[in-house]
């Protein structure tokens, strides 16, 4: 359908603008309620781990996927301070002939646990991004990580799902929408990234 310039479709601005506002004011209510004392302890833990030359691994379906990957790329580049380590962060995501084949071969529920056996380490961190906190892959990978020691992360959201009693760390966000809570995760991924790029070039 063509639409003229300057005559919207019935409805559309107006309505688009009252759904804008309650979109940004239902993001803003998420932001609010971060549980910021959690958020730290997530920090201290990646931290740590990155301070003992320890893995870091993440994990996610869906946008959470894009995220997942965004977030090894993030704290693999984004921190890169000369003549300081580096982290050690891969994202589960992103060989996707590795996770085409475990999906074929084995079944999809098991493409994150399968990588991890090859790869994780006790004292090794494992990220886990999943805004239902239900899906099956991630439930699996986690089991398996807490099995072999290491310490287990979660951000998740609708109230964490299965995946909240069974993380070591976790972030856990109310909203039942997974955009909202997609949003919020990018958001504490930038944060936590950002956070470790002014104290490794400013520790102390």
């Amino acid at each position: 359908m063509k639409i003229e310039a300057g005559r919207p479709i019935r409805g559309g601005t107006h309505t688009a603008q009252r759904f804008t506002q309650r979109y940004v004011a239902e993001l803003k209510g998420c932001l609010d309620s971060l549980p910021t004392e959690e958020v730290a302890q997530v920090i201290d833990v990646i931290y740590e781990a990155y301070t003992k030359g320890k893995q870091v691994f993440i994990m996610g379906n869906g946008g959470s996927a894009a995220t997942a990957s965004h977030f090894a790329c993030d704290l693999g580049k984004g921190t890169v301070i000369a003549g300081k380590p580096r982290f050690r962060v891969l994202s589960l995501n992103d060989n996707m002939a590795l996770v085409t084949a475990l999906s074929n071969d084995m079944g999809y529920d098991c493409v994150f646990r399968e990588q991890l056996v090859n790869l994780v380490s006790e004292g090794d961190v494992v990220i886990a991004i999943s805004a239902s906190g239900n899906s099956e892959n991630i439930v699996q990978a986690i089991e398996y990580a807490n099995s072999r020691g290491a310490i287990t992360v979660g951000l998740l959201g609708f109230g964490g799902g299965r995946l909240k009693e069974m993380v070591t760390y976790g972030v856990v966000l109310p909203s039942r929408s997974y955009g909202l809570a997609e949003s919020v995760h990018q958001f504490l991924e930038h944060l936590i990234t950002e956070y470790f790029r002014l104290r490794i070039a400013r520790p102390g």
